[in-house]
């Protein structure tokens, strides 16, 4: 349990392929079923600020189970995987099945409502959150903070609704708008908001880039678009 007592956490594995990985859960009290979501670090991989993110959704009302891309490996050999499955393989990279299996773990919990799952990610996570809803239809909510966009970027026609937030003083701006076109285009329920003043990790509040005023408002987005669309 975490240091407040709001929510019950633990560390737990899930099997994937022929491994076993691990990853942070954090429920609410109650026996539910509660909503469900998986949590998907950035770069910096699964750290204080993606633990305190799972917790953040037990508060609300949710089961998040927090993913952990890099345990168990070299860390910059697994960057280079992670990224260039980002950039090379979208749909069908291992970090992918990886997370799909995540998502079946955390659906057979009893606490958790298999009908009602959704995922956020940051940065590299939440690439992984917007390729992945175009080829898993278990998702009916994702929320990308500054990723990249999947490739080609028309798979966004078969995506979940999107709520996704993004930094202006940064590259993935552009990506941004370049995303809610084609969700526009593809009549695919969504909210991309771009914030001004904001830099690339705004919503990590532990990071040199934190905005206060950019996470508390994309964080009430996400949680009043999940309430529609999830919960």
């Amino acid at each position: 349990m975490d240091a407040t007592g709001a929510a019950h956490t633990e560390t737990i594995y899930f099997r994937s392929g022929g491994a076993t990985r691990p990853a942070y859960l954090a429920r609410p009290r109650g026996a539910g079923p509660f909503p469900a979501v998986v949590v998907i670090h950035e770069i910096l991989g699964l750290n204080d600020n993606i633990r305190d993110v799972a917790r953040r959704f037990a508060d609300a009302g949710y089961v998040a189970l927090a993913v952990d891309l890099f345990a168990g490996r070299n860390r910059a050999a697994c960057m280079v995987r992670v990224m260039s499955g980002l950039l090379l393989d979208s749909f069908g990279n291992g970090s992918i099945r990886e997370l799909k299996a995540a998502l079946t773990y955390l659906a057979a919990r009893p606490e958790a409502d298999e009908a009602r799952l959704g995922a956020i990610g940051f940065c590299m996570g939440g690439g992984f959150a917007l390729a992945w809803a175009c080829t898993d239809d278990r998702l009916k909510a994702i929320a990308p903070y500054y990723a990249t966009n999947p490739r080609p970027l028309d798979a966004v026609a078969r995506a979940c609704p999107v709520v996704g937030s993004y930094p202006a003083r940064d590259y993935t701006a552009g990506v941004a708008r370049k995303l809610d076109a084609a969700l526009e285009r593809h009549a695919i329920p969504h909210d991309i908001t771009i914030y001004p003043g904001a830099w690339h990790s705004f919503f990590n509040d532990q990071g040199r880039t934190y905005d206060p005023a950019a996470s508390e408002d994309s964080w009430g987005r996400v949680l009043a678009f999940f309430a529609e669309h999830i919960k």
